[in-house]
């Protein structure tokens, strides 16, 4: 069984690669990932602080609780709330004003992909609890 530190580790590793794929998903529904760039970081870079400045506070990152599905709403509404943060950084950052209509969907579609890389951290990891343990020796 992974200690306590890894299993945050994991859980960072695996929302920084989900919230990089929401934000490629979010620049190819636009028909722009391929001319994005360092674009993209206008908006991944502000998720992720938002994220990191959020998510902790709400018990996201206790791997006791992020291996319990009855917990799952702890990410979804970290990200939920992350999203006013992040989109106002992206507007800070290009001088721009906030669209409430970014705000819900950058919120709605990264809470649905940090629900579903959670659950799915939640399943792995049940499934790892549940098989039985070899002992060498």
């Amino acid at each position: 069984m992974p200690s306590p530190k890894a299993q945050i580790s994991i859980l960072v590793i695996g929302d920084v690669i989900t919230l990089v794929l929401v934000t490629g998903l979010g620049f190819a529904t636009h028909g722009t990932l391929d001319s994005a760039g360092f674009r993209m970081l206008t908006t991944f870079v502000p998720l992720l602080i938002a994220w990191i400045a959020v998510a902790p506070f709400l018990g996201a990152y206790d791997p006791g609780r992020a291996i319990q599905p009855r917990q799952l709403w702890r990410p979804f509404w970290s990200m939920i709330l992350a999203a006013p943060l992040a989109s106002w950084l992206r507007a800070v950052w290009l001088n721009a004003p906030i669209l409430w209509v970014f705000v819900l969907v950058l919120g709605g579609f990264s809470a649905l992909g940090i629900l579903a890389w959670r659950a799915l951290y939640a399943l792995l990891y049940a499934r790892r609890l549940a098989a039985p343990q070899v002992t060498h020796g």
